[in-house]
């Protein structure tokens, strides 16, 4: 039975005097609410007890209530105000304080003071995982949000840093005086240190031998364990994934999530934000990777998981979050499906909604004009991650803002790879039409002579090809061909039809209409 905890044992004008003058005028990080007293004796408590559940309702339901009544606009309660309701309890602050700074991030501008002061806390957390006795068990969703979190925070910091146009000479000392803060070296090292000291890539594949449990009871352990190393370390590859999306290095974030095999069910399924992220992530490093029919496989199969569920998730604080990163794989899918047309890959109802949310703007991006460049650049700039320069600035040269560096330079790689395939789409029609054409007939159709139709056909090849991450060439195209004494040989690829998801739907429509004649009352 989930406790229910009084929200209503505040000071009768507290609210009231939180909406006069704003934070600096009514802000006391020293006084403690009754209701924040009880939150943090129970939530300590429900932690000692290792209470999942309780601990999890806490999170996700009192914690938001909580922030959304006393603190709409305020942080919470400092660290040192609460520390004396909770024994002094080191773990408990520093998890209290990671609640802290993630309230603080979402609701209201943090000082570069507080972004130094919420890395130190996650250091200091890592490491009493990493190198303390840590006996604890905490839900998933918040394990996932401390490492999701921390790559944010890190991202945010370096998009802040790079802003070096208006900061103040203070804000510049601070800078430098800690260099250390949010280094990429440091968020790599953690990240990494995880993954490695809780030993997850050996226990999964020891799981594939039978020998482990870990999917199974979605990580927790229920013989009086820890399941804290182990998860983080877990989610901690889907991070790595993420930070060098935002460096531009897709094939190693791709190489730190292989352990994970998202063909199957996974604990990564188990947080439905870390499940959008990994697959938004993953999707996208195909995608740049030129691996188009990867990246159109998954983002059909979670756009089509999230088409069928969101409305379970409505209540949920990542709902925002989840629609905005649906309208987000909507748009990469329909630049995969544009570069790489492969509709047969793509559920009937993914489809609809793509052709309703895309289908002008996919069409238009067939043709090779400029205006086919203006519309891969606005999907691109809509649903790409925001890029990060993690380097330093040089605050010896004149301060300019250099935030924008790295997507300009993505942006500029990618259009130029959608212009090398221009010429594509032409070939690609008239391959389809025919089963075998010469190249002197083929080069009088396109308007060119044949040694340049060569150059165009092997640019197909290059173009329609790409290294799988077990290192094998893979074909991208729905459409191949041969050459053999100056005649073109065209083989269309027929895949396996798939009957069952027409039979499901008929069978869920029949059913619908038995129920709806049960209802009828005959006279």
């Amino acid at each position: 039975m989930t406790t229910t905890y009084d929200f209503e044992d505040t000071p009768s004008n507290y609210d009231d005097v939180q909406r006069q003058g704003g934070q600096d005028a009514v802000y006391d990080p020293n006084f403690v609410p009754d209701s924040v007293k009880s939150f943090v004796v129970h939530m300590y408590r429900h932690i000692r007890e290792k209470n999942v559940y309780e601990i999890h309702q806490m999170c996700e339901t009192s914690f938001q209530t909580l922030s959304e009544r006393l603190f709409k606009d305020t942080p919470w309660p400092s660290v040192e105000a609460i520390a004396p309701y909770v024994d002094n309890d080191h773990v408990f602050c520093l998890l209290y304080r990671e609640m802290w700074f993630r309230h603080l991030y979402a609701r209201l501008s943090p000082t570069l003071k507080q972004r130094i002061d919420s890395y130190d806390n996650y250091c200091s957390l890592f490491q009493v995982v990493l190198h303390g006795v840590v006996n604890m068990q905490l839900p998933n969703q918040w394990l996932w949000d401390m490492v999701d979190e921390f790559v944010y925070q890190f991202q945010s910091f370096c998009q802040y840093r790079a802003k070096m146009k208006n900061k103040t000479e203070q804000e510049i000392a601070l800078l430098k005086q800690n260099d250390k803060a949010w280094n990429v070296y440091g968020v790599l090292n953690f990240l990494q240190a995880l993954v490695e000291k809780s030993t997850i890539i050996q226990i999964l594949e020891q799981e594939k031998e039978g020998l482990e449990q870990f999917t199974a009871t979605d990580g927790y352990d229920y013989s009086g364990g820890s399941n804290v190393l182990k998860v983080l370390g877990y989610f901690s590859m889907v991070g790595l994934l993420r930070v060098h999306c935002l460096l531009g290095d897709y094939h190693t974030g791709l190489k730190w999530l292989q352990p994970i095999d998202i063909t199957q069910q996974g604990v990564y399924i188990s947080v439905i934000g870390c499940h959008i992220a990994t697959i938004y992530h993953y999707g996208f490093a195909n995608l740049m990777l030129r691996r188009y029919v990867d990246a159109v496989s998954e983002f059909n199969k979670i756009l089509l998981y999230i088409y069928k569920t969101k409305q379970y998730h409505q209540k949920s604080p990542q709902y925002e979050q989840l629609l905005k990163k649906n309208e987000q794989m909507y748009a990469l899918l329909a630049v995969c499906l544009s570069l790489c047309p492969q509709t047969k890959l793509v559920d009937e109802s993914v489809n609809s909604q793509l052709r309703e949310k895309y289908g002008e703007k996919m069409m238009r991006m067939q043709r090779c004009d400029d205006e086919e460049f203006g519309i891969y650049d606005e999907l691109f700039s809509y649903a790409c991650p925001k890029f990060i320069t993690p380097s330093a600035p040089s605050f010896e040269e004149p301060l300019v803002n250099y935030n924008q560096d790295a997507y300009r330079l993505q942006l500029k790689m990618f259009l130029y790879e959608v212009k090398q395939q221009q010429l594509l789409s032409g070939v690609r029609t008239f391959l389809k039409v025919y089963s075998s054409i010469s190249l002197a007939k083929l080069a009088n159709y396109m308007e060119v002579d044949e040694p340049t139709l060569r150059t165009i056909l092997l640019t197909y090849k290059h173009k329609t090809h790409s290294v799988g991450s077990d290192g094998k060439v893979i074909s991208n195209a729905d459409i191949d061909f041969y050459i053999n004494n100056d005649m073109i040989y065209v083989v269309e690829s027929k895949p396996a039809k798939r009957y069952g998801d027409f039979f499901l739907r008929q069978i869920a429509k029949l059913e619908g209409v038995m129920n709806d004649m049960d209802r009828i009352k005959l006279e």
